[in-house]
């Protein structure tokens, strides 16, 4: 989205109402059932202008370690100081590249930054619940639904034969 925000530099008005939908990058593994739902404000206290805004996402995806459907809804508060094209330096634009939002003669475009954020905010890994146990190694089993039955412990097949070795001292 593209604000002008002419009547805030202007002062004909003291704040901007923010309303959108933002179609979100696709990522792998992650299924969007719509688009972004971004609400906030660009408000201007005495040339000072700040913008401060939501986006819900709702998602649909697997589970890191089950492999379960999930679905969810992923949120992400977006807060940036506004400043005239010219008034920083690049270096200070690079060195607080999250901080501040430039504007391009009184126009806005806020749909860079923002779709930035909401996908480096993304979970990487996203799981059914906290404690989810994942599924068995052998069998597959999800480990929620219960035991599998399975060994648990292991002997190494290369040190297999020293357990025939104690077994026979037994004897």
């Amino acid at each position: 989205m593209i604000l002008d925000v002419g009547p805030l530099l202007r002062g004909e008005v003291g704040r901007i109402d923010i309303d959108y939908m933002l179609s979100p990058t696709p990522l792998e593994g992650i299924t969007f059932d719509t688009d972004a739902h971004v609400v906030g404000r660009l408000t201007d206290n005495a040339g000072y202008m700040r913008l401060i805004l939501k986006a819900q996402l709702i998602y649909r995806a697997e589970c890191a370690r089950c492999l379960a459907p999930i679905n969810g809804v992923f949120s992400l508060d977006f807060e940036r100081t506004v400043v005239c094209e010219g008034t920083l330096s690049e270096e200070q634009l690079e060195e607080h590249f999250d901080e501040y939002a430039v504007l391009d003669g009184t126009m806005l475009d806020v749909d860079e930054q923002l779709s930035e954020e909401l996908i480096l905010g993304f979970p990487t890994k996203l799981l059914c619940t906290d404690d989810c146990p994942g599924l068995c190694p052998k069998c597959g089993k999800p480990l929620r639904d219960g035991d599998c039955g399975c060994p648990k412990k292991e002997i190494d097949p290369r040190w297999a034969v020293l357990k025939t070795f104690f077994d026979e001292d037994k004897k």
